[in-house]
């Protein structure tokens, strides 16, 4: 009955991380090892990639040490040209040799994020329920291949085109280009940013054209039974999409933006309100789906627990913390199965001559993957140490309960603490020995069954000032099902970085060449604008859970959903508020100047 046509671009942005990439080269002519020190979020792979692919080393002649690293966002996961010559000449010139990226270097050569090019189409029948998606996205890939490129604009992008609804048929082509710029590849969410301003954009539009609110369009065409088979290979475990937007509505105030309206107009004002439904697919896994499709290596994650003989524990994990907290996070969840306190829990990381192999942190994967590779890793842990208990206690290990920090006997009144079975394996004095070795350390990988999939409801409201084109974001509302959620702080501070990263891009950044003469034409924050704190409001957010069946933890992963649903709220919001003026259709970023022209082009 209706078919809503759409025509729009994803710009492209530049990561920005607060420190820019740094390195230091080493060699030692008595060991013939080669040490690199770098700000990278997967010390493995890029040991993997330095050596096996590119200078033909063994890979237990090179360590790669990632220490503290001033944010990612994707750009610090590749192997870059810079690492390999450091690596390379440190032999050459039997000396130490530091690279540091200045701001212009990074503008330049660090992988950029986004840039497509999409047509879509949408049918609906006469009540606004969706039957089918068509999408063609040519994506920019830039001059060279990074390492994973080819992957955003498909397996991480068109394979979440299904979104929340329950599309029956959505049909995707994806043409990649080579172009004379610099590299594409993942910046926060990579490819699920983009899916979801699309498709969050032709709903809206199609809601526009067919009279209906941005609200009511969403609601009937959520999906409501899990799980769910998408028409894009992905199946969502579970979900609850109008939890969230009932909460967003009511968290948000909607019932209060006519008079807001009202308000804002007799300020000479326009205030617009903007919907965003997203879903994501988080973990990057399981291995054997991502081999299908193209990928080349696994994407398990591992963990080792070492437990001391004082019972404190050291955990190494082969993922990587760049500030998103994990010496806090893992070491809660190792403290609550052990029952020992979080201070007691010391966490390594990002050194492949520390840790075993992992493949580190990007996809909103660190507590779904590599958290579940700990809680394997515990499993271990709490059987062997069951057994120590049981000799102990003069007891069947069956018989053996634990909880908070202490063995018991069921049905008795026999206990012994957590710390007295790390003493005696080490100190094996009265120790089953013909039935177990000595020692209470265990190591686990975990290669996940599906994805993860994060989703939420966000709603955005702006003013705008016809004279001037300055648009404002005057109330934002952050409503997601992240699972279970270990540090309720730490997911507070993740999802206020992606909002300001998603409405940076929504309202100011914009990476912009020269098409005669291939000239980045912004290098510098003179022409690139980043956010502010003062640019936004305080953010209200709420949280719906419905834990992931997939994972130990139940767990869905929060730290790319602000950057992926923040978007098509603000320009939705936008157009909202533009369309009393005639003012149809509007690509990010919505900058004083594009949104002063699109004011004076609908005259």
């Amino acid at each position: 009955a209706h078919v809503t046509k759409l025509d729009l671009i994803n710009n492209r942005l530049v990561p920005n991380p607060m420190e820019p990439r740094v390195a230091i080269g080493s060699y030692s002519r008595a060991s013939d090892e080669y040490t690199l020190y770098v700000s990278n979020q997967n010390p493995h792979v890029e040991r993997l990639l330095l050596t096996a692919f590119v200078m033909g080393l063994p890979e237990h002649k090179v360590r790669v040490i990632a220490p503290d690293v001033g944010g990612g966002f994707g750009a610090k996961i590749y192997l870059y040209a810079e690492d390999v010559c450091l690596t390379w000449a440190s032999k050459k010139l039997n000396r130490n040799i530091k690279w540091n990226c200045d701001r212009s270097e990074a503008f330049l050569c660090d992988a950029h994020g986004r840039d497509h090019s999409s047509h879509a189409e949408l049918a609906l029948d006469k009540d606004g329920k969706f039957l089918a998606l068509k999408v063609h996205t040519d994506a920019n890939l830039g001059a060279y291949l990074s390492t994973f490129s080819t992957a955003v604009p498909t397996i991480l992008y068109a394979t979440l085109l299904a979104g929340q609804y329950s599309t029956p048929q959505v049909y995707v082509e994806v043409d990649a280009w080579f172009t004379n710029t610099a590299p594409v590849d993942a910046y926060r969410g990579a490819g699920r940013p983009e899916a979801t301003y699309l498709l969050e954009r032709i709903v809206s539009r199609a809601a526009s054209e067919l009279g209906m609110s941005q609200d009511a369009i969403r609601s009937q065409n959520f999906i409501t039974q899990f799980p769910y088979q998408t028409p894009v290979a992905l199946q969502y475990d579970t979900g609850d999409f109008h939890a969230c937007m009932n909460q967003a509505k009511e968290l948000g105030n909607v019932a209060g933006f006519s008079a807001r309206k009202a308000a804002s107009e007799a300020k000479g004002l326009l205030r617009g309100i903007g919907y965003s439904s997203y879903i994501e697919a988080c973990g990057i896994a399981p291995s054997n789906v991502a081999g299908a499709l193209g990928a080349r290596a696994g994407l398990f994650e591992c963990g080792e627990v070492r437990v001391h003989p004082t019972g404190s524990v050291t955990v190494f994990t082969g993922s990587h913390s760049h500030g998103q907290g994990h010496e806090t996070t893992f070491a809660q969840v190792v403290a609550a199965r052990l029952g020992i306190p979080v201070e007691n829990v010391d966490i390594v990381h990002g050194d492949t001559g520390r840790v075993p192999f992992g493949m580190g942190t990007y996809g909103s994967r660190s507590i779904s993957v590599g958290g579940a590779a700990l809680m394997r890793a515990l499993d271990k842990i709490e059987a062997k140490a069951k057994k120590i208990a049981a000799h102990l206690m003069e007891a069947s290990d069956t018989d053996i309960d634990f909880a908070n920090g202490e063995f018991s006997v069921k049905g008795t009144d026999k206990k012994i603490p957590f710390g007295q079975v790390a003493l005696t394996a080490y100190v094996p004095h009265n120790y089953p020995l013909d039935k177990l070795e000595p020692g209470l350390n265990e190591t686990a990988f975990y290669d996940p069954l599906n994805f993860t999939f994060p989703a939420g409801t966000y709603i955005c409201e702006v003013e705008i000032d016809p004279l001037t084109g300055v648009t404002r974001v005057d109330k934002f509302t952050a409503v997601d099902d992240f699972g279970t959620i270990i540090n309720p702080m730490i997911v507070e501070g993740q999802v206020h970085g992606g909002l300001v990263q998603g409405i940076g891009q929504a309202l100011m950044e914009h990476c912009v060449y020269d098409r005669e003469t291939g000239q980045l034409l912004t290098g510098s924050f003179m022409d690139y604008t980043m956010p502010r704190a003062d640019d936004f409001p305080v953010f209200a957010l709420g949280h719906v859970c419905t834990p992931c069946t997939t994972n130990p933890l139940g767990t869905k992963g929060c730290g790319e959903a602000g950057a992926i649903g923040s978007p098509p709220a603000v320009i939705n919001a936008v157009l909202d508020a533009l369309s009393a003026l005639g003012v149809r259709d509007f690509d990010m970023p919505a900058s004083p100047h594009r949104v002063w022209s699109a004011i004076q082009a609908a005259k």
